[in-house]
């Protein structure tokens, strides 16, 4: 039987109740999304520059109908839950917000949220250490402290990887669940679990893998006249494999 919504919502809160951590994988189409579920990923999540470089645009190029419709469309697709990654909500161009501007908009979500009576996980992120001059790590703590007063469930800083920085995210956390993005070789699945990490996704790392595969290709037989690349990839039917439903 496929799953309800309802039903994975409520699936996807119990993952951040349960003992250890789990891996948020990000698919950037249908197909991947389609392949991802099959491994046993028991969530999935979408990426906004992912599904930018799928439609030619930068991140951040694209629309809020463009988005609405690209969750719309992986969620369809797969029985285990998908996070949605809705930027900035498309409610303003500018990408950061002051701390108080942050939080009003945060706490206007929960509102919403709460009044709906739906099970929603509300992720409450900080990108002060992404970007550039923004605060660094401080400043993601104090946010990600405010962020978790006005009703965040999850916290987030993308781009924090030392295990120290970790640590410190985990410790502002508490009892709420903490996000860490993954998207170069570094700490372990286990090594982010015993610092306290509740979930691990891999932002545009998937969908850079895969164009990176395409350019390396494409530009071999560009520049050099070779089909090298083509000697190590999977057949068409072993991808349609991955697609056909199981049992």
């Amino acid at each position: 039987m496929t799953p309800t919504i309802a039903e994975k919502r409520r699936r996807f809160a119990e993952l951040h109740r349960e003992p250890g951590c789990f891996v948020m994988p990000n698919p950037f189409d249908v197909g991947s999304a389609k392949y991802l579920a099959a491994l046993g990923f028991p969530a999935l999540a979408t990426s906004s520059a992912g599904m930018a470089f799928a439609a030619g645009r930068a991140d951040g190029g694209v629309s809020r109908a463009d988005a609405l419709r690209h969750i719309s469309d992986l969620a369809a697709a797969i029985d285990c839950p998908l996070n949605a990654d809705f930027e900035a909500g498309f409610a303003r161009d500018a990408p950061l917000y002051t701390l108080s501007e942050a939080v009003d908009r945060l706490r206007a979500a929960r509102a919403v949220i709460d009044t709906s009576g739906k099970t929603v996980q509300l992720t409450g992120r900080s990108e002060a250490v992404w970007r550039e001059n923004a605060g660094g790590l401080p400043e993601a703590l104090r946010r990600l402290a405010a962020y978790a007063e006005a009703g965040a469930e999850v916290l987030f800083a993308p781009r924090v990887k030392t295990a120290e920085d970790i640590a410190e995210v985990v410790r502002v956390a508490g009892a709420l669940p903490v996000n860490v993005v993954v998207d170069a070789p570094g700490l372990t699945r286990r090594e982010l679990e015993d610092l306290g990490v509740k979930r691990i996704s891999t932002g545009a790392a998937l969908a850079r893998a895969a164009r990176g595969a395409l350019m390396h290709a494409a530009s071999d037989i560009a520049l050099n006249g070779r089909f090298d690349a083509f000697a190590d990839i999977p057949s068409s039917r072993a991808i349609e494999a991955a697609f056909a439903p199981k049992g």
